[in-house]
């Protein structure tokens, strides 16, 4: 224990920079219930391509109280979210921004990441609850952000990458579901990641699994109105006993690592795949230690792990808690702990790594 004598003296300078970076965190951390709002209320898309509009114009865009309106403005202007003009009172959001908060085909769209961080922040009364008795806090109990701002977010990175990259990234893989495979989209949400498979592959026959009722729900509804529900069946089902076998494919997007036997999901997985089949495993981007995540993408992501992956994996069976900064090392103990002969890295971005396993 450090005393008196061998504790560094305090440093006035380090202290006042330390409390006004605390201030901009508070701005940050509000600015998150600010952007879902703008989302929501449409002012973005309001202002995206409109030029300079004054809070009073951009309310009547939008039928919103021109009070709020302009308070928000100001807001986004401090935070540099929108440009403003102090000589005609008018508000500007620049290209750059109007991509990133409107254009959902966008690998940089970004209100998915801030619905989900606002619910994560809702819910966090409830973690901090769990954190004393060690319990844990299952997927289905958070709020509403949480699960349609995970699907918001991952999805644009699932259209920009999974077709052009990861799949033909893996061995022999796209070959066989151009002729027609047989894929298991395991955890899979919303339905995202397998309806853009099934897009992309409509010689073969997907099915999406999720313990979840409500996302699969949800998910067949998706399926429905993108067209694909010829190809794609959706079941309500936990990782390690979803149904049927000799599948080609086995994908698991940002999900591994929430489950609380991630070994025995694994292990299911092996004896669902055909002999010369394939696992796609696709997680947050991560070093082996700790001081390779602390960067601002290990910092939101060791946040949502606090709040969202570590409580999911310490609600269910075993509770490994692998955590959404696992690393390579960690799930590749898990991988060849489940039987599999081969385990590669085989395509990564900034927030994602892709890992093949073969049996």
């Amino acid at each position: 224990m450090a005393t008196a004598e061998t504790q560094r003296p305090l440093d006035e300078e380090k202290l006042h920079a330390f409390v006004f970076r605390a201030v901009e965190e508070v701005g940050a951390t509000l600015n998150a219930a600010l952007v879902v709002m703008g989302d929501k209320l449409g002012l973005y898309r309001a202002l995206a391509g409109a030029g300079p509009l004054t809070p009073a114009e951009l309310a009547e865009r939008t039928d919103t109280a021109e009070r709020y309106v302009r308070e928000w403005l100001n807001a986004q202007a401090a935070g540099g979210y929108v440009e403003y003009d102090p000589d005609t009172g008018r508000y500007t959001l620049p290209p750059e921004q109007a991509m990133a908060m409107t254009d959902e085909s966008s690998p940089a769209y970004l209100p998915g990441f801030f619905q989900i961080a606002l619910g994560s922040v809702h819910d966090s009364p409830r973690i901090a609850q769990a954190a004393r008795s060690g319990q844990g806090v299952g997927w289905h109990d958070h709020a509403h952000d949480v699960h349609e701002g995970c699907e918001r977010f991952f999805r644009p990175g699932y259209n920009a990458n999974l077709v052009s990259a990861w799949l033909p990234a893996l061995d022999g893989v796209v070959d066989k579901l151009e002729r027609g495979g047989k894929v298991a989209d395991v955890g899979c949400g919303h339905g995202a990641s397998t309806i853009v498979m099934a897009k992309a592959f409509p010689a073969s026959a997907f099915v999406g699994s999720d313990y979840h009722d409500g996302s699969i729900a949800t998910a067949k509804q998706r399926a429905i109105e993108a067209g694909v529900a010829d190809r794609v069946r959706f079941e309500t089902a936990p990782a390690a006993s979803y149904a049927g076998a000799n599948f080609d494919l086995v994908t698991m997007f940002d999900c591994l690592h929430d489950m609380g036997d991630p070994v025995g999901a694994a292990r299911h997985v092996r004896q669902s795949l055909a002999p010369d089949g394939t696992w796609m495993i696709v997680e947050p981007a991560a070093g082996d230690r700790v001081e390779d995540n602390l960067n601002p993408v290990g910092r939101a992501y060791y946040g949502f792990s606090t709040l969202l992956c570590t409580p999911a994996s310490l609600s269910q069976e075993v509770g490994l808690a692998l955590g959404a900064q696992a690393g390579e090392a960690r799930i590749r103990g898990v991988v060849e702990s489940a039987g599999f002969s081969s385990f590669r890295r085989v395509a990564e971005t900034p927030f994602n790594i892709v890992y093949e396993a073969r049996p």
